[in-house]
């Protein structure tokens, strides 16, 4: 008899959770059908692939190999789904991610253009950290997301939405001491002792480090927030300089009113953000019109600035 898809798939799950409770919990069934499935899997193959232990499970060599086969026909099959699903462009179901710097601003112009286009637009969005969203676009929990461009992975296919210059945000008088400064005020001439960054794990926090050429240790982490607009409220109150994103301007001037906000000369400091996908996945139409709404939101909020 040959080995099942649903033996994989729970072969897979004891191997993430290490536990056979939770293993079983994760894929829906009871212990003892997990367990039996397991032991069915290591029959067919002829092979032990895991050590039972009272608190833990190991993988022998032969159940690490076999986890990495796994590994790949679970992704096949979820392409192989994705394919079917995803045919008839935005009228499927799509998962999007965000990451937190963009999705407030972005989504509610380009969510009312996407249901313009399409009544019955179904898209699922989540908003998280870079991280997450590229760990659930790999694990197929997503469909594509919205990060900072360049990813960094290869497996992905990039698409730019639109670059977005950074400001420096302050309160009015640390603003205005700084436009009456001779000299041009450029990121990388900032007091360290001033910044104000979102917490370890943001994309946009070590951006604003590399713009400045500083490492984390260097400026005051105490004050690190987990929100743009807490750092905007903390800036605009004179607790120090932060960076606010181009696309994020009008909505936190609006919000904060006490902040003032200056540009850098050029070349200003600036992210791009884009669309990501897995290469792996189909794309097409449904990829190209996500991208081409989202852009035109973008660049429509940086045109209002």
């Amino acid at each position: 008899m040959d080995v099942t898809y649903k033996q994989l798939s729970y072969f897979i799950a004891l191997a993430k959770m290490r536990n056979f409770g939770r293993a079983a919990a994760q894929v829906h069934v009871t212990q003892p059908a997990l367990s039996t499935q397991i032991k069915e899997l290591e029959a067919r193959l002829g092979a032990k692939l895991v050590e039972r232990q009272p608190r833990d499970v190991i993988l022998t060599p032969v159940g690490q190999e076999v986890l990495r086969h796994a590994k790949i026909m679970q992704s096949q099959m979820r392409d192989l789904q994705d394919s079917v699903r995803l045919r008839g462009g935005l009228a499927a179901p799509v998962s999007l991610g965000v990451i937190p710097t963009v999705a407030p601003y972005l989504l509610p112009a380009a969510l009312p253009m996407l249901r313009a286009q399409n009544i019955g637009l179904d898209l699922r969005v989540r908003e998280s950290r870079t991280e997450r969203l590229l760990q659930a676009l790999a694990e197929g929990q997503l469909d594509a997301a919205v990060i900072a461009l360049p990813s960094g992975v290869p497996s992905l296919i990039e698409l730019p939405l639109f670059e977005d210059h950074f400001l420096l945000a302050g309160s009015k008088a640390q603003i205005g001491a700084l436009q009456s400064a001779p000299d041009h005020v450029r990121p990388a001439t900032l007091d360290p002792d001033s910044l104000l960054l979102l917490e370890e794990g943001h994309c946009l926090s070590e951006q604003a480090l590399e713009v400045c050429a500083l490492q984390r240790s260097e400026t005051r982490v105490d004050l690190s927030a987990s929100s743009l607009s807490t750092l905007c409220r903390l800036a605009g109150e004179g607790f120090g300089l932060t960076f606010l994103p181009e696309i994020a301007l009008s909505h936190e001037q609006k919000a904060v009113p006490e902040m003032a906000l200056m540009r850098f000369p050029e070349p200003q400091p600036a992210r791009v953000i884009g669309l990501v996908r897995r290469k792996s996945s189909t794309g097409g139409k449904w990829f190209d019109d996500l991208g081409s709404t989202l852009a035109q939101a973008g660049q429509a909020l940086l045109g209002a600035n």
